[in-house]
């Protein structure tokens, strides 16, 4: 299938954007992450359904915000370099910090889309339906996933308990 870029970037570029910001919170990362994105799509051409552009787009735009925020991890050189980072990124009190170090700990042990799943359902508030469809899941492959998160977290709470 032809895609008329320019047509598709003026419909699908302010939601691209949007989720690049929502994702990466800084407004740089997120238009390098949007601009990745429609660059991704001239390349994906091919596999494009025009039934689902906006959620092909809304694929493309989390795993290249998501991939972005790895590189980032990786990229610091040195420790003053990550601490800075850290210290530029992080606007949560102490507590937020070890939740959210707790939840970079817990998904390191699951699927990548896992983390995805995740963050479409109890961030964005996306349905179990609507998460499956973005995701090429069935609804009870979502819910699944959902769960054992749940479960692994209770675990890891009682452990922390002991």
């Amino acid at each position: 299938m032809t895609v008329d870029i320019e047509k598709v970037y003026i419909t699908y570029g302010p939601m691209v954007l949007r989720r690049c910001r929502r994702i990466l919170k800084d407004e740089d990362l997120a238009l390098d992450a949007m601009q990745d994105t429609f660059l991704n799509l001239v390349e994906s051409e091919n596999k494009i359904k025009d039934t689902a552009l906006s959620s092909f787009l809304y694929t493309i735009a989390t795993n290249v915000s998501l991939n972005k925020i790895r590189t980032l991890k990786r990229a610091a050189e040195t420790y003053e370099e990550e601490l800075l980072f850290k210290i530029a990124a992080v606007d949560e009190t102490e507590k937020e910090t070890a939740f959210s170090m707790f939840l970079d700990s817990l998904f390191q042990r699951h699927k990548e889309s896992s983390r995805t799943i995740a963050v479409l359902h109890f961030v964005d508030g996306m349905t179990l339906e609507e998460v499956a469809k973005e995701v090429n899941l069935s609804v009870s492959g979502v819910r699944k996933r959902l769960r054992l998160l749940k479960e692994e977290i209770k675990n890891i709470g009682k452990e922390v308990i002991l």
